[in-house]
C-alpha cells in the first residue's frame, strides 16, 4: 500500500466515522487523560502540537491544563477537523500527514495516532524528533500488542496495527522518561504510554520544558 493509497483509505473511513468518534471510541481509547497527566509533571510547554487531532477531544483538554499556551492540532482528515472546529476555540487546525515540521514545540502529543499511520508512523516520529524543542517532551499513548488473532485482524480492518512496534523506535528517537504498558479487558490487547525527551546530541538549551 502506498502512502497516498493509505491516506485516502483513511480519509474515507473518517469520513463515515468524524460524527460518531467520540461517542463510539471511549470503551477502546485507554490512558488519554493518563498522559496528559504524565506530560504536565514533565513539562510546561508554551507551545503544543497533537498530531492526529481527530475530533479535538484532547485540544480541550490540553487547553484547560496548559491554558497560557499556544496550541495546534494537526490531522488528515478533514472531516475529522471540521468536527473539530467546532468544540475548540483560539486553537490553530491544519489539516495535512504529520511528515514534515509544523514549527517547533514544546510538547508534541500522539494520542492512538501512529498505530493508524501505515505507511508513515516512523516518518510522523522522525518528523517529531526535528520538530521537538530543546528541552522538549513527546508524550504517546497507543494500541501495543494483542495475542488475539481475531482481534487483531478486526484491528487491522479498521486501519490500526498492532504488533508493539512503535516502543523500540520511539527509544531510539527520544530520551524515554517514563514508558509502561497496561492491558486492556482482561489482556485481550494492551496499550502503552511513553514520554520522551528530546536526545542529548540534538539538545543545546532547555526551553519550556525539563
Amino acid at each position: 500500500m502506498t502512502a497516498t493509497t493509505s491516506h485516502e483509505a483513511l480519509q474515507s473511513y473518517y469520513a463515515l466515522h468524524a460524527r460518531i468518534y467520540d461517542a463510539t471510541r471511549w470503551s477502546f481509547l485507554f490512558g488519554r487523560e493518563a498522559i496528559l497527566r504524565l506530560a504536565g509533571e514533565h513539562c510546561q510547554p508554551k507551545r503544543i502540537l497533537e498530531v492526529g487531532c481527530g475530533t479535538g477531544r484532547n485540544l480541550s483538554s490540553l487547553k484547560k491544563r496548559f491554558c497560557d499556551a499556544s496550541i495546534t492540532g494537526i490531522d488528515l482528515s478533514a472531516d475529522m477537523i471540521q468536527v473539530a472546529r467546532g468544540k475548540t476555540d483560539g486553537i490553530e487546525l491544519i489539516q495535512r500527514a504529520y511528515d514534515s515540521p509544523a514549527g517547533g514545540f514544546d510538547l508534541i502529543l500522539f494520542s492512538y495516532a501512529l498505530s493508524m499511520f501505515n505507511p508513515g508512523w516512523e516518518r510522523s516520529i522522525e518528523t517529531a524528533a526535528a520538530d521537538l524543542r530543546p528541552g522538549g517532551i513527546v508524550a504517546v499513548v497507543d494500541f501495543s500488542h494483542t495475542q488475539v488473532r481475531w482481534f487483531e485482524h478486526w484491528m487491522r480492518r479498521n486501519h490500526v496495527r498492532m504488533q508493539a512496534h512503535l516502543w523500540p523506535v520511539l527509544r531510539t528517537a527520544f530520551q524515554p522518561l517514563k514508558e509502561t504498558l497496561q492491558p486492556a479487558y482482561g489482556g485481550l490487547w494492551h496499550y502503552g504510554l511513553f514520554i520522551g525527551g528530546k536526545k542529548p546530541a540534538m539538545a543545546h538549551a532547555s526551553d519550556g520544558c525539563e
